[in-house]
């Protein structure tokens, strides 16, 4: 177990919180795995491996896939929260998606989510 964010985490889920970190810096610069790994220099199955939560990364390997997406050590690790929960790979999409869209833009596209929600869940 370890504490992340302030929240205690099994091994499993911070693997898989690196993955899914790696994957949304990958993806929001447009890159494939294999051009993230190429620039990493790092083997284009070993990403996938990272963002499927399957390997651990080293402390190197996590360096490299940094620098390679032009970000620090510090901005990979710096997580969204909301509570004590860290923000999946969707969750930061939908936040990516919506940060750049007016005040009046947001409340609407809440209400839609919400009223779609307790449709989907019958209420």
């Amino acid at each position: 177990m370890a504490i992340v964010g302030g929240e205690v985490m099994e091994m499993d889920d911070i693997t898989k919180v690196v993955g899914e970190r790696i994957r949304y810096f990958r993806k929001e610069r447009g890159l494939s795995q294999e051009e993230l790994a190429h620039q990493a220099s790092l083997h284009n199955t070993y990403i996938g491996q990272l963002e499927r939560g399957e390997k651990n990364a080293t402390i190197e390997s996590l360096y490299k896939v940094t620098q390679a997406l032009g970000i620090t050590l510090s901005d990979f690790f710096h997580t969204t929260q909301t509570g004590s929960k860290i923000n999946s790979y969707e969750i930061s999409q939908i936040i990516y998606l919506l940060e750049n869209k007016s005040e009046k833009d947001q409340r609407t596209l809440l209400q839609i989510l919400d009223l779609l929600l307790k449709w989907r869940d019958g209420k």
